[in-house]
C-alpha cells in the first residue's frame, strides 16, 4: 500500500519547474555586458570647440597707438597659437620642454638626462662617479643617442610623465583624462626679459607673474566664440544672473529673450521670449541678488518685475502727467532710460526716467515709490536722467543728466535731492553708463560724445583720464570692469563713413593706458558687454535695424561652464512622438458665406475698351464708304452736311429778339383768331398792354 502511494505522488509531481531567469543569467554571463548595444558616436572636445575658434589670434596683446594704422582689429606682437584640447603626443624632435614654476623643472643644457621626477629614486649625471643607490631607473634614451657627444645638448624621445604608470612600455607616458593648462606661457623679449602672464587655476584664484619691470599680461577669454540669435534688431540689454546659468536679452524689437545654458543645445535657442510692453524698446535688464527675479525696463513709464521663469509679478505705478511737481506722482510720467536692482537687498530696485527723476521702489509695494530724487539744474525745468547707478553695497547712487553733469547722492537717513558730489559738465553730450568700482573710490561715465573718462570719487573736479575716439551711437552703450578690477573694457559703434569694425576696448585701471582693442563684428556696433567672474566669459550685444544677436567669448583653457556646457551637447534626434498634426483654421470670411467680393474695376475698365461688350456704336466713316456704309468727307450727318454747303437751312431764332418776334404776329392774331381767342371773342375786353417803362428809366 506504502509503495502505491509513493507512485501515485510521483505521477501527481510532474516534470520539475525551470526558472528562466536563472537560465538567462547564465547565458548573459558567457557574453560582455556591452553584447548587442550600439556605441555611440564619441565627439571630441577638441574637434567640438575647433568648430567656434575665432578666425584671428585670440591673444590680447599690448597695444601703442599708430597714427597711421586703421582697421576693425589691431593686435601688434602676435603670440603663438593656444595648445590643443585634450591628451597630446609630444614630438619625437622635442629639444627643449616649456619652462614652468609648477611642476619637473629643465635640466641643464649641457647634459642628456631627461629632467628628474621628484616621484621615485634620483638618476645622477652619466659622468659622475657617484654610485647609484637602489634599483636602477630605466632609460629613455636609446644607446646610440648616448655615445654621441655632438648631440649631447638635445633631447631624444619624449618627455616622462611626473609620475610612474607602472606600464612595460616606457616609451611614451599616458595621461589619463585632459591635461593641465599651462600655467604660464613665457616668451623672451626682444631685451631678453619674460613678459608676466595671468592664468586661472582650477579653484577659481587667479597667480600672476611679474616680470622685473612689473609689466603684465592678462588673460582673456577670446579663443573661441559663439552667437545667440534670434532678435531682429539690436541688443540692447544685457543681464546673466550671479550663478552664470541664465542669460537675459533685450531688444529694440520690443522682445525679451531667455537662454538657458543648462538645457541648450548647440542649436542656441532661447526657451523662452516676452513682450513687456508693445512697442517699446527694452532699455535695461537686472537680475535681483538672490537671481530668483529680474527688472525690466522699458521705454514706457511702468518698470516690471518677472519671475526666474519668465511670468509676471507685477508692474510699478504710473503718476499723474498734470502734476507739476514730481515729488507729488506716486511714479514716473515719462518713459524710462535706466534701472538697477539693489547689490545687496532684494526688495530696493533704482530706477531713472526722461521725466527727470529718480526714485527708488519696494518690490512689495507696486503703487507707491518709496524716494523721489531729482537731480540739481542750472535753469528751472525738466532734464531728463539718461543713466543711473547703485554705488558699493548701495550706499550711494549716482545719475547722468542729459545736461551733462554727474551727480553722486549717499543713501542716509533724512537725506534730500540734494547731491553731495556734483560736476557740472562731466560730458559734452548724453551720459549712457555710469560704474562704480568695489572700493568706492573710482567711477566710470560713458557717454555719446565718444569718450570714456575715469573719476576719483575724492577728486572730482577733474578726470583722472578721458580716453577718446571710442565712437557711441546708442544710449545703451555701458563701460565695465573685469572680474578682478584691473581692466576696464566697454564697445564701440560703427561710424557711417568709417570702414572700422566694432571694437572691444580694453585699459588698465592702474597705468590708465590702452593694453587691447578685440573686433568683435565688422558690420555690427557693440551695446553692452559684461565679464561674468564666475563663467570668466565675455559677453557683447551687437546688432543694426535689421539683425541683433549676443557674442559670448570663451577660452575652453580658462572658462568655466556656460558655453562650454551648451557646445558640447548635440541635438536631440527628432522622433516618431514628436510629430503633431497641425490643425487646419478656417477663417470665417475665407468662407463662400462671409467672403467680400473682390474689386472688379479693372475688369469693368478692360470691358468698357472692348467694343463688342460695351455696345459701343460704330465710329462715323471719313472719305469713301466701305461695308454697305455711305461715307461722307466733311460730316456724317445730312444737316451738318448742308449747313457747310450751301446754307440751305438757316436758323435765325438764334439772332432775333423774342418779345419783337411775337409782336410780329400780334395784328394777324386779333385779326382771324384761330385757336382759343374765337370762343372769348365777344365777352373778353380789349387787351391793354402796359407800355415799356425802360425808357422812363433810362431818364
Amino acid at each position: 500500500m506504502a509503495s502505491d502511494d509513493e507512485g501515485d505522488f510521483h505521477e501527481e509531481q510532474g516534470p520539475p519547474v525551470v526558472d528562466e531567469a536563472n537560465v538567462q543569467e547564465g547565458f548573459r554571463a558567457f557574453f560582455p555586458l556591452a553584447f548587442g548595444k550600439q556605441e555611440k558616436k564619441q565627439v571630441s572636445l577638441e574637434s567640438i570647440h575647433s568648430a567656434t575658434k575665432r578666425p584671428h589670434d585670440p591673444q590680447p596683446q599690448p597695444l601703442k597707438p599708430q597714427s597711421g594704422k586703421k582697421g576693425w582689429l589691431q593686435d601688434l606682437n602676435p603670440k603663438p597659437p593656444r595648445p590643443p584640447i585634450g591628451p597630446q603626443r609630444p614630438p619625437s624632435n622635442l629639444v627643449e620642454l616649456p619652462r614652468s614654476p609648477i611642476g619637473p623643472q629643465r635640466p641643464p643644457s649641457n647634459l642628456v638626462e631627461l629632467p628628474r621626477s621628484p616621484i621615485g629614486p634620483q638618476r645622477p649625471p652619466p659622468d659622475s662617479a657617484e654610485p647609484i643607490v637602489g634599483p636602477p631607473r630605466p632609460t629613455y634614451l636609446e644607446e646610440s643617442a648616448i655615445g654621441d657627444e655632438e648631440d649631447s645638448d638635445q633631447l631624444v624621445g619624449p618627455p616622462r610623465p611626473p609620475q610612474f604608470s607602472g606600464d612595460d612600455d616606457e616609451e611614451e607616458g599616458h595621461l589619463i583624462g585632459p591635461p593641465r593648462p599651462p600655467p604660464n606661457l613665457e616668451e623672451e623679449g626682444n631685451d631678453g626679459s619674460f613678459e608676466a602672464m595671468t592664468y586661472r587655476r582650477e579653484d577659481g584664484t587667479s597667480d600672476e607673474h611679474s616680470d622685473e619691470e612689473g609689466g603684465d599680461i592678462f588673460r582673456v577669454p577670446l579663443s573661441n566664440e559663439i552667437v545667440l540669435k534670434g532678435h531682429t534688431k539690436i541688443v540692447s540689454a544685457l543681464a546673466v544672473d550671479h550663478t552664470g546659468s541664465r542669460v537675459l536679452t533685450g531688444s529694440y524689437d520690443y522682445s525679451v529673450r531667455m537662454y538657458d545654458f543648462q538645457g541648450m543645445t548647440s542649436q542656441l535657442r532661447s526657451f523662452r521670449q516676452l513682450e513687456p510692453f508693445e512697442g517699446h524698446q527694452v532699455r535695461s535688464l537686472s537680475w535681483s541678488p538672490t537671481s530668483d527675479r529680474f527688472l525690466c525696463v522699458t521705454g514706457s513709464a511702468q518698470a516690471k518685475i518677472y519671475d526666474r521663469d519668465g511670468l509676471t509679478l507685477g508692474e510699478f505705478v504710473k503718476g499723474d502727467m498734470y502734476l507739476r511737481d514730481l515729488k507729488n506722482t506716486k511714479g514716473h510720467i515719462s518713459g524710462l532710460t535706466c534701472g538697477h536692482w539693489h547689490p545687496k537687498e532684494k526688495q530696493m530696485i533704482l530706477t531713472s526716467s526722461e521725466d527727470g527723476s529718480l526714485r527708488i521702489w519696494d518690490v512689495n509695494d507696486f503703487k507707491s515709490q518709496k524716494q523721489v530724487v531729482k537731480p540739481k539744474l542750472a535753469k528751472p525745468g525738466r532734464v531728463p536722467v539718461t543713466t543711473c547707478a547703485w554705488g558699493i553695497n548701495g550706499k550711494c547712487i549716482a545719475g547722468g543728466v542729459g545736461d551733462g553733469s554727474i551727480q553722486v547722492w549717499n543713501v542716509k537717513s533724512g537725506w534730500g535731492s540734494r547731491p553731495d558730489l556734483y560736476v557740472d559738465k562731466g560730458h559734452e553730450d548724453d551720459i549712457t553708463d555710469l560704474k562704480f568700482s568695489s572700493d568706492g573710490n573710482t567711477l566710470l561715465s560713458r557717454s555719446t560724445d565718444a569718450t570714456l573718462k575715469v573719476w576719483d570719487l575724492r577728486k572730482m573736479r577733474t578726470p583722472l583720464q578721458a580716453f577718446n575716439d571710442l565712437p557711441n551711437n546708442y544710449a545703451q552703450t555701458n563701460v565695465e570692469f573685469s572680474p578682478d578690477e584691473r581692466l576696464i573694457f566697454t564697445g564701440t559703434s560703427i561710424e557711417r563713413d568709417s570702414d572700422c569694425g566694432s571694437l572691444l576696448c580694453f585699459y588698465d585701471k592702474q597705468k590708465l593706458e590702452l593694453v587691447s582693442r578685440i573686433g568683435v563684428s565688422p558690420t555690427h556696433s557693440v551695446i553692452r558687454c559684461a565679464w561674468h567672474p564666475r563663467l570668466n566669459q565675455v559677453f557683447a550685444t551687437t546688432g543694426d535695424k535689421k539683425e541683433g544677436g549676443t557674442h559670448i567669448l570663451y577660452d575652453p583653457a580658462l572658462s568655466e561652464r556656460g558655453a562650454l556646457v551648451c557646445v558640447a551637447r548635440a541635438p536631440r534626434k527628432i522622433s516618431l512622438d514628436d510629430f503633431e498634426a497641425k490643425p487646419v483654421i478656417h477663417n470665417p470670411h475665407a468662407l463662400p458665406l462671409f467672403r467680400e467680393e473682390p474689386s472688379r474695376k479693372r475688369q469693368r475698365e478692360k470691358a468698357r475698351k472692348d467694343p463688342i461688350k460695351s455696345q459701343r456704336p460704330d465710329l462715323p466713316v471719313t472719305g469713301p464708304g466701305f461695308g454697305g456704309r455711305v461715307g461722307s468727307t466733311k460730316g456724317s450727318l445730312l444737316t451738318q452736311y448742308l449747313l457747310k454747303e450751301g446754307g440751305l437751312i438757316k436758323e435765325t431764332w438764334m439772332e432775333e429778339d423774342p418779345r419783337e418776334a411775337i409782336l410780329k404776329y400780334a395784328d394777324v392774331a386779333a385779326k382771324d383768331p384761330k385757336f382759343i381767342a374765337p370762343a372769348y371773342a365777344q365777352t373778353q375786353p380789349e387787351t391793354v398792354f402796359a407800355k415799356s417803362d425802360s425808357d422812363e428809366e433810362d431818364k
